[in-house]
């Protein structure tokens, strides 16, 4: 896995992992995810104790919007490419007593088969995360933890208290052109809660600020 760089967004503990491909007349070959080479590079420091168990895919029609979902017990971060589309990755911060609380992040990943690298994100535990499409999009994500039903919830992304400001204008307005009309979102993310209603709640005690 040929590292290029690492890019942390507005929110520090969200991280951009750029890898190279390989290219030539036919196409190209790349190393997607070597264990070792996160582990032990500095760039990728934040990942050395990071071990994944799950590996997931998921294709999304244009304009299905899914999310926004975390879990405890055990904790879930998720390391998300995108495989063919267009996806916007969504990453709402949790972790009470955090200064970027309730705000949320939007990144855009399309796919483009003729570009000499692609792009890795990282969302830790302590984030709603989800993601929304402008074409049909196949995806595929690494998990740090398995699935438990029984210790997960959502947040809606149509929650009026999240908080977009550190969102790109342009992202923010292609999400709002989606939503309102999609019909491609579960009733369980739709009406999922808000942000005040989860911080009310026991169980997002689970998501510390400094102990995440």
């Amino acid at each position: 896995m040929k590292l290029l760089g690492v890019k942390t967004l507005q929110i520090q503990a969200v991280k951009i992992i750029r890898y190279a491909r390989f290219c030539d007349h036919r196409g190209y070959f790349t190393e997607s995810f070597r264990r070792s080479d996160l582990k032990n590079n500095k760039a990728t420091e934040f990942m050395k104790d990071v071990e994944f168990v799950q590996c997931n895919e998921s294709y999304s029609k244009k304009s299905t919007v899914r999310g926004l979902h975390f879990q405890w017990n055990p904790y879930m971060g998720k390391m998300v490419r995108t495989l063919r589309g267009r996806m916007i990755d969504m990453v709402l911060d949790i972790r009470k007593g955090s200064p970027t609380f309730g705000k949320i992040l939007l990144y855009d990943m399309p796919t483009d088969h003729e570009a000499d690298y692609n792009e890795w994100i990282w969302v830790p535990p302590g984030f709603a995360h989800g993601f929304f499409f402008t074409e049909d999009s196949t995806i595929e994500y690494l998990c740090s933890g398995e699935y438990s039903s029984n210790c997960e919830a959502c947040i809606s992304p149509l929650a009026k208290d999240i908080d977009w400001e550190l969102c790109e204008p342009e992202l923010k307005q292609l999400f709002d052109s989606i939503v309102p009309s999609t019909t491609l979102i579960t009733d369980k993310d739709k009406d999922g809660y808000t942000v005040a209603d989860w911080e009310s709640r026991t169980e997002s005690g689970n998501f510390l600020y400094g102990q995440l």
